[in-house]
């Protein structure tokens, strides 16, 4: 997981943070499937399956949680951070529990899928998820509605769903939590920047110099603030907590407004960057937020 922003952007973080935080209200009923089971469908039960998904040449690993009931399903990828030691299997579960499949997965060279561990390649790998989702025997199998399909992305995943979500017309939408911009993370000194990378090194196979050094030759690249573009007409829910990183979405959100963003919804947690004591508050957003795509599945 990302470590929080350099200290003198604290202040600025601060005043981009308000508004990104709703008034106060009465709270929300939690969803059903926050604590309720599904009844079991004998004929089409909930279910596991491993993946091995085409990527860069090498195959990746990702864990398909099938949803009960008859196929086709909507279906939502999760994409985890960076390193990846929160991935949201909670959310997926919830997710599962609410109706959709939920799809997670290993990017090229981390927590035992193959290859060398490198930005740039994170969000060709969600495509690939993507495409392998959409392929028509995978479809199939996996019984999914590849006309209503979402992406939710965690930390760096956040920044892997703005940058390869903006490419793709086809999902229905799209989710960031606690977002990096790895394009700001890039624009550090390189001492810190490769502190950052060290402290981050769990099962990635790659080195804190190969990963700083590339952040710091694509900082504008990898900037997703130049996504908000193609992101302004899109549903989008982005959602910030107490980790320092508020102001790396906050350009993003006010260049979606300013474009006249109506699909743009936001929230902020009071919590660190795992959301660890907000788990089911967590859920209970994105499962409200997803609801409506859910298009007649329910």
């Amino acid at each position: 997981m990302i470590a929080p922003a350099l200290a003198r952007r604290a202040l600025w973080a601060a005043c981009l943070l308000a508004p990104l935080a709703p008034a106060a209200a009465k709270p929300l009923p939690l969803p059903p499937a926050i604590y309720t089971d599904p009844v079991h469908d004998a004929a089409h039960p909930a279910r596991m399956e491993v993946l091995h998904i085409p990527s860069g040449g090498v195959e990746i690993n990702g864990v398909a949680y099938l949803a009960s009931g008859a196929a086709p399903r909507p279906t939502v990828v999760i994409c985890h951070g960076f390193p990846g030691n929160e991935k949201n299997l909670d959310l997926a579960q919830a997710l599962r529990r609410a109706g959709w499949h939920a799809i997670t997965f290993n990017y090229r060279g981390s927590w035992g899928s193959p290859g060398t561990f490198r930005f740039a390649q994170n969000p060709q790998d969600l495509q690939a998820v993507l495409a392998y989702l959409r392929d028509p025997a995978n479809a199939k199998r996996l019984g999914i509605d590849t006309a209503h399909m979402a992406v939710v992305g965690h930390s760096m995943g956040a920044w892997v769903t703005a940058m390869a979500g903006a490419q793709d017309r086809d999902l229905v939408a799209l989710g960031m939590i606690s977002a990096g911009n790895f394009g700001m993370i890039g624009a550090m000194p390189p001492e810190p920047r490769v502190k950052m990378m060290a402290e981050n090194m769990e099962s990635l196979a790659s080195t804190p110099q190969a990963l700083s050094d590339e952040l710091g030759a694509h900082v504008a690249d990898y900037d997703f603030t130049a996504k908000a573009g193609a992101l302004a007409d899109r549903p989008l829910l982005v959602l910030t907590s107490d980790d320092g990183l508020a102001g790396h979405v906050a350009p993003l959100v006010a260049a979606i407004r300013k474009a006249g963003g109506g699909k743009l919804q936001t929230g902020h947690g009071a919590t660190d960057h795992s959301w660890s004591d907000r788990r089911i508050d967590l859920e209970a957003r994105v499962i409200r937020f997803l609801t409506p795509y859910l298009q007649g599945h329910r």
